[in-house]
């Protein structure tokens, strides 16, 4: 297993997933480097109990579950704006929409999606949760549900 490799192979799936719980850009970037260094340190004792991509993944649900955590100990005052109905036309838009609800989902929520669209299994997703394979494929489904609402909502599937 080589570092470099593994950077090349999983950075851009570990930064969707990192935006997945943030959804912000920038932190998800630092996210991503947290990961990266302490799989660079840890390398060495990886001990194949599971698939190398699983163990990364882990460590970036740790690193962004422990970054919510501690975003939630800071106070934040939004300032009130609003904003034209235009809809929404390029890709990015998209993307960034979809973001912005899966952000509102659920924490167990936002990481079993996270992965989902980074085509990971969805055992393997159990595995990296600690739910069962049945569980997470109703919690798929549920999420789904969910995801459609927000965007009939916003008026994205008309």
């Amino acid at each position: 297993m080589d570092f470099e490799q593994l950077y090349n192979q999983y950075s851009p799936q570990i930064f969707r997933v990192c935006m997945g719980y943030i959804n912000d850009p920038e932190q998800a970037k630092d996210l991503t480097q947290e990961t990266f260094i302490a799989v660079w340190r840890n390398l060495s004792t990886f001990r194949n109990e599971s698939k190398v991509s699983t163990w990364i993944f882990r460590i970036a649900t740790n690193n962004c579950l422990r970054a919510i955590e501690k975003n939630r100990r800071v106070t934040k005052v939004e300032l009130p704006f609003h904003m034209p109905d235009v809809p929404e036309e390029t890709q990015e838009d998209k993307l960034t929409f979809l973001y912005s609800c899966i952000a509102e989902l659920e924490e167990i929520d936002r990481i079993i999606i996270s992965l989902m669209l980074e085509d990971l299994p969805q055992a393997e997703i159990a595995g990296i949760v600690g739910l069962s394979h049945g569980n997470i494929r109703t919690k798929v489904y549920r999420i789904k549900e969910k995801l459609a609402i927000k965007f009939k909502e916003h008026g994205q599937f008309e």
